[in-house]
């Protein structure tokens, strides 16, 4: 569970407890715990990111996508351009007209989850408050 949630196992233990040793309901409970933290943090500034870049093997489609957050030290961490890397696929094959069709679609991925979801699973791991600030896509 912990590669699976990057969540510390101190907290992935209490979820299990509180679940009564059942994995899937102690994911549901770190995912809720997730959401509340996400919540928390949505006001806080971001004022740190990077844009990523992701051009489609066929060459015909491309993405930018500038992904903010707190702090240059969340910025430099492998999973925030990971992240950024896994929108910018989804705006690739998805092609959203605006944040909020693309904050609703379900993730190419994980069609059980919506990419809002996903940003949320990244505040949770990262500790900060994420955005996606602006993005677009272009296509021959």
């Amino acid at each position: 569970m912990r590669n699976a949630t990057e969540q510390s196992f101190n907290d992935i233990k209490k979820a299990l407890e509180e679940a009564g040793g059942d994995e899937a309901r102690a994911l549901e409970i770190l995912k809720e715990r997730g959401a509340v933290i996400a919540e928390k943090k949505s006001a806080r500034s971001t004022n740190e990111g990077i844009v990523a870049s992701y051009i489609h093997s066929t060459g015909k489609v491309g993405v930018l996508v500038e992904l903010l957050c707190e702090t240059d030290f969340v910025a430099c961490n492998e999973l925030f351009p990971e992240l950024a890397h896994e929108l910018a696929m989804h705006i690739a094959a998805m092609d959203p007209q605006s944040m909020d069709e693309l904050l609703s679609q379900p993730y190419i991925k994980d069609q059980d989850m919506k990419v809002e979801d996903l940003v949320t699973q990244y505040v949770s791991k990262l500790g900060e408050n994420i955005k996606i600030n602006r993005f677009v896509r272009f296509a021959i």
